[in-house]
Order: structure tokens, then C-alpha cells, then sequence
């Protein structure tokens, strides 16, 4: 029992922040998920954020119904926010298809979650390589 603890926690993992294909900046502007619920009824919850990245933006959720996870939703930034300078490109857009992938704890006061992280489905930008042709 001994030795199998040893080997679980004897190997070095990289941080979290290491694997990160992009930067993640705290920021905080209005915005609002845009959903359909199980019956096809359109849902709609504002929310503030609290970081973002050019794959994903974690948000603090200020009202409206629960989200499941891995729900397709619709993230958008209001109008007046959209031309932070801070902002990613994808998120200038009036609306960016996105996957809820973590839930926060419930808000005891509306039984809702108060934390959503989503998970931005955008075409990754990739570094063009330049390569040169010797004549």
C-alpha cells in the first residue's frame, strides 16, 4: 500500500498554466448567454466576466435558470463592451457558439449556479510558418 502511494505521488506534473494555448486576462464586462432548454424553450441568463482567453472566458453568473454542463449556448458581450481592446477577437462578434464545460456551486439565493466557465468553439488561430524557397 505504501509503495503504490509513493508512485502516485512521486511524479511531477506540469502546472495547469503550462498546458495553456493561450493567455487568460482578467476582465470584466456585461454580457449574456443565449440558450434553448430540454423543450426548446429559448432561455437567456445575464452574466458579468471574470477572465478570458482567446478559447475560453469564465463568467459570474447574475441571474436566470441553471445551465447544464456541455450545453451549446450562444456567449455574447453587450454592444458597448465589445470594443475593449482587451477582448479577443472572437468575442467582438455578436454572438460565439460555445460548450459549458464547468459548473460552478449553487448561489443559495437562487438555487442557480453563480459560475459558469465556457468553452469558446472557434477555429484556432495557428502561426502561419514561413518557409523559403532557395532558386
Amino acid at each position: 500500500m505504501e509503495q503504490r502511494l509513493r508512485l502516485v505521488q512521486g511524479g511531477h506534473q506540469p502546472l495547469r498554466s503550462d498546458k495553456r494555448t493561450s493567455e487568460r486576462r482578467s476582465l470584466a464586462v456585461p454580457g449574456q448567454i443565449v440558450w434553448k432548454d430540454a423543450r426548446g424553450n429559448t432561455k437567456l441568463a445575464a452574466v458579468v466576466t471574470r477572465d478570458v482567453s482567446e478559447n475560453g472566458v469564465s463568467v459570474e453568473c447574475l441571474g436566470g435558470a441553471a445551465i447544464p454542463l456541455y450545453r451549446l449556448v450562444y456567449f455574447q458581450v453587450d454592444r458597448e463592451a465589445r470594443h475593449n481592446p482587451e477582448l479577443p477577437a472572437a468575442l467582438r462578434k455578436p454572438n460565439v457558439l460555445s460548450a459549458i464545460f464547468r459548473v460552478g456551486p449553487d448561489n443559495r439565493a437562487s438555487g442557480a449556479p453563480s459560475e459558469y466557465a465556457l468553452r469558446l468553439l472557434v477555429e484556432p488561430v495557428r502561426q502561419a510558418q514561413v518557409t523559403t524557397l532557395s532558386a
